[in-house]
């Protein structure tokens, strides 16, 4: 339950933080899934190098490291932008909450400091140490990005079902760091977030090279640069609809309010059916498919489970259901979508140990990228949205949480003008890296060394 002193806290309009905050946290997700992700494949490109001799598989390691190179450089600008804005932004929840989950932040440093070290062994030891030395020494930047990922996605879970702590005459007493980070909702959100990260990796780097190859460039370079990606996230897909499930039902027991939203379920009832997409307006669903009995079985595995509707809270207590459930639904298509993409591949690979021919598949592929990055935000847009107005649900609220000094309006243009020169220099070096030779070729293989990734 709110404090007496929470509650009769200044409350403050969030809508210039959470703008600010969203956009930042949008564009940075994107590059810390590159960040989590690549660091595998390029491991991978390389023990197959070593182990083949293969130069399409050395050249595909040191490019994709250096593309690794840049992108953990320009995510260390993002994050620190994003560790300014926790502290400015919301300093309601940091002055009651911080010591709460101070702990996985401060864990994630250290997994940012080993990760940084490692990748500048790992990229300037190349050629300088023994070849089975050099690929141990990319081991760490795996472990450490997803360790990363799992402390900082631990503390938004803790958002979600707050432990750890107790209050005292209006103040934070007897923390338990270690509850707080494994809170019930750090096992469903932290899985899902870091499978995520692989799908965003390995279809947005195949939709590289699926370009390329429409373009003509069909040679053993591109065809393994897009089929190693493009198997890893095909593989990590129907996992991630498993853990998606797994984390539904988390939310309908300890958020139903939530979950009505991402369903929007108006009143609660039982034989709730399961609704495809629709429009929420005056206060019901409009055109979904609705599936009947749908919802309770997929929640408590029986036809005729009660669901809680949005009618069980004050209207004071309701997320923005519009955007809720419309974000969800992107998410859950996109899903199932880049799912038949996977097994396009994989029953065409089954019959012809090749990749379906003709145009549409790559097609499909090069479009998988942006997709995959959809989903994925939509993702978060249904879990931080869905949990309003709650900033730590049913503890504090967003509007006591931020901060209630004037002026952090003029925050959001600033923060959009660096966010997009980022955009354009990261592109513009990435580019230049695609062009790049980062190895001699042998020269059998001029018809790799005459494309470059696009």
């Amino acid at each position: 339950m709110m404090t007496a002193a929470l509650a009769a806290a200044h409350a403050a309009d969030p809508v210039a933080a959470r703008s600010q905050m969203g956009f930042s946290l949008g564009w940075h997700i994107v590059i810390a899934c590159l960040g989590v992700g690549m660091p595998g494949l390029v491991l991978f490109a390389e023990w197959r190098g070593q182990r083949t001799g293969d130069p399409s598989y050395q050249l595909l390691a040191r490019r994709w490291a250096r593309a690794m190179g840049v992108l953990f450089a320009v995510g260390a600008v993002s994050g620190t932008i994003l560790s300014f804005e926790m502290g400015v932004l919301w300093s309601g929840l940091m002055d009651h909450y911080g010591a709460v989950i101070g702990l996985p932040f401060a864990i994630e440093g250290f997994a940012f400091f080993i990760e940084a070290i490692f990748l500048g062994i790992y990229l300037y030891g190349w050629d300088r140490l023994p070849p089975r030395v050099h690929l141990l020494s990319g081991v760490p930047i795996v472990v450490a990005g997803i360790a990363s990922a799992f402390f900082v996605v631990s503390a938004n879970a803790w958002m979600n079902a707050p432990r750890g702590y107790a209050v005292r005459h209006g103040r934070v007493v007897g923390v338990d760091p270690w509850t707080a980070i494994f809170n019930p909702a750090t096992g469903p959100e932290t899985t899902h977030m870091i499978l995520a990260a692989f799908m965003v990796t390995g279809f947005a780097i195949a939709s590289v090279y699926a370009v390329a190859m429409l373009r003509g460039r069909r040679d053993r370079y591109h065809r393994l640069g897009l089929l190693i990606p493009l198997t890893f996230a095909a593989i990590m897909t129907p996992v991630q609809i498993g853990v998606g499930d797994w984390a539904a039902r988390f939310v309908g027991s300890d958020q139903p309010v939530k979950l009505a939203a991402m369903e929007g379920l108006a009143q609660t009832t039982r034989h709730a059916p399961e609704s495809i997409g629709g429009l929420f307006y005056g206060g019901r669903l409009h055109g979904a498919l609705r599936i009947p009995d749908g919802l309770s079985l997929l929640l408590r595995l029986n036809t005729g489970a009660k669901v809680t509707g949005l009618n069980s809270v004050p209207p004071a207590d309701r997320p923005p259901v519009e955007i809720v459930h419309f974000a969800f639904d992107a998410m859950v298509g996109i899903g199932f979508a880049l799912l038949a993409l996977g097994a396009w591949l994989a029953w065409t690979w089954w019959r012809r140990r090749d990749l379906p021919r003709g145009g549409w598949f790559l097609r499909a592929v090069a479009l998988s990228g942006v997709a995959a990055v959809v989903a994925m935000e939509s993702g978060w847009i249904a879990t931080e949205v869905g949990r309003q107005p709650w900033i730590v649900y049913h503890v504090l609220r967003t509007s006591n949480a931020v901060n209630p000094a004037p002026g952090l309006a003029n925050g959001v243009w600033p923060v959009i003008t660096v966010y997009a020169a980022l955009t354009v220099a990261t592109v513009y070096v990435l580019r230049r890296l695609a062009r790049s030779r980062p190895v001699p070729i042998a020269p059998q293989e001029s018809d790799v060394r005459a494309h470059t990734v696009v």
